[in-house]
């Protein structure tokens, strides 16, 4: 097989960069057929004149989008892709599930405080956060204090739109990004816009409870749809009858599993013949630690209607409250419409949009991605390490490489309850992931959220270490 990607030498693009997106393109073009069987990654270097290292990388980057697939003391394997008409299996319509109570917020101060999405915040940048913010107010200019554009400010939407399609291969234009405050907010919009057509929404279980009860609130069944080991079942969704659902392809919440490239195709197949929407949740897409970040759904079918959502809260700060969406040009006249009856104006702050616009357009995000990426990794990496060593056949992780949080899964005669109430006890936040079953299984595992970013390196250690005795050693 003779593979010859160009390169571009002058690019900022590393190697392995370019030879994983000339292979990923061959094999959606076809030219790599299912089944051909791919170089060695020995052979396939020194065929392009390369190290290994940029080889293995690029396959590495295919198998974890399901591009490919490896078999022991075989090689690698193009996958297949569904093809593009997709016929549905059937009709059906889910029960509205009873409804269980959200997990309120605990703020206690605990020694080890494994929180399932704290931020650290020691490498913020507060001095040069400071400085552009003033530079925002030191113009003095009055207009800069009333009402901006209710769709965001157009600067901000601008640098959005570039960030996204470079960091997350989302494909679009500023005026088709909407900036809010909070996720429900934004949220609140599209159900809104979509209420006059839809009045059902399917959302993963497990999944992201704010998506489910938001669309509740406004007048939408609830559809809860299983997951498969690679995400959503399709099947299910087909089944259920409805035209919109919400997913996180890129790093499902809580159970952390990323969907492969021929799942994502199937989903982007099911909406066009439902003539239906997905809302893609996106909200840790760019903190993956080993291998590139998996590219959006959204940019795969650029007219499918999808609407992807986005923020800062993770990447930077919540306390900033910038939160995006991209709309689907699909739903941009019914947006504008909406703007113009309701009278809506801006809800995110001008002031930071105006910050995070100049923070952008000097190159100071993606340098903050990257420190957080790096230190997040060593976390990551620490938690892991230490689970290993101090459950080890007691548990198990689920989830793991990326976000800001594993699941530990517990093999204890214990009830779950009691093993709650020993962590807290211990001064130990290890949260139970049962909240986020909208229809529980018949057998609950015992699980619990261990987040690493909030929690010093140093601290990850010592708090495994006295999360196992306060489970397994105590009386």
């Amino acid at each position: 097989m003779l593979l010859t990607p160009k390169w571009d030498e002058n690019g900022n693009e590393p190697q392995y960069v370019q030879l994983y997106t000339f292979l990923k393109n061959e094999i959606i073009a076809g030219r790599l057929a299912e089944k051909t069987r791919l170089p060695s990654v020995r052979k396939l270097a020194d065929a392009l004149g390369l190290s290994t290292t940029p080889v293995e990388m690029a396959y590495q980057q295919l198998l974890a989008e399901g591009f490919i697939r490896s078999r022991p003391r075989s090689g690698y394997f193009v996958e297949k892709l569904p093809d593009p008409e997709l016929t549905p299996k059937g009709q059906g319509v889910s029960e509205q599930p009873e409804w269980s109570r959200p997990l309120l917020r605990d703020n206690r101060k605990y020694r080890y405080d494994f929180h399932m999405s704290q931020n650290d915040f020691s490498l913020f940048p507060h001095t040069l956060w400071r400085r552009l913010y003033n530079q925002v107010l030191g113009g003095e200019r009055q207009e800069e204090l009333f009402y901006g554009d209710p769709q965001g400010e157009p600067g901000l939407r601008q640098q959005i739109a570039d960030y996204v399609r470079r960091y997350r291969g989302v494909v679009c234009t500023p005026d088709q990004i909407v900036i809010g405050a909070d996720q429900f907010g934004l949220l609140s919009l599209i159900c809104l816009m979509l209420r006059p057509q839809l009045q059902r929404i399917a959302v993963e279980n497990p999944g992201y409870l704010l998506y489910a009860n938001t669309f509740r609130q406004h007048g939408y069944e609830v559809v809860p749809i299983s997951l498969a080991a690679d995400g959503i079942c399709v099947d299910e969704l087909y089944e259920s009858g409805v035209r919109l659902a919400v997913m996180s392809p890129s790093h499902q919440f809580p159970r952390g599993m990323i969907m492969p490239v021929s799942k994502r195709l199937q989903l982007l197949d099911w909406a066009q013949s439902v003539g239906g929407y997905i809302v893609e949740d996106d909200y840790d897409g760019e903190f993956r630690y080993h291998g590139r970040p998996i590219p959006a759904l959204q940019g795969l079918l650029p007219q499918t209607n999808v609407i992807y959502m986005g923020g800062f809260a993770q990447v930077m700060a919540p306390a900033l409250g910038i939160w995006y969406m991209v709309l689907p040009p699909s739903l941009l006249d019914a947006y504008f419409t909406l703007l113009h009856d309701t009278l809506l104006e801006q809800s995110a702050s001008r002031l930071h949009q105006r910050t995070m616009e100049i923070f952008m357009q000097k190159g100071h995000l993606e340098k903050h991605v990257r420190k957080m990426r790096s230190l997040y990794r060593k976390k990551h990496d620490a938690l892991l390490a230490a689970v290993h060593k101090h459950f080890g056949e007691r548990a198990s992780v689920i989830g793991a490489d990326a976000g800001f949080h594993v699941l530990l899964r517990v093999y204890s005669e214990r009830p779950e309850e009691e093993l709650k109430r020993l962590a807290i006890q211990a001064g130990i936040r290890a949260s139970s992931a049962a909240f986020t079953w909208l229809t529980p299984p018949a057998e609950m595992p015992k699980e619990f959220f261990l987040g690493f970013s909030g929690i010093a390196l140093d601290q990850i250690e010592p708090g495994i270490a006295a999360l196992h005795q306060a489970w397994f050693e105590g009386s």
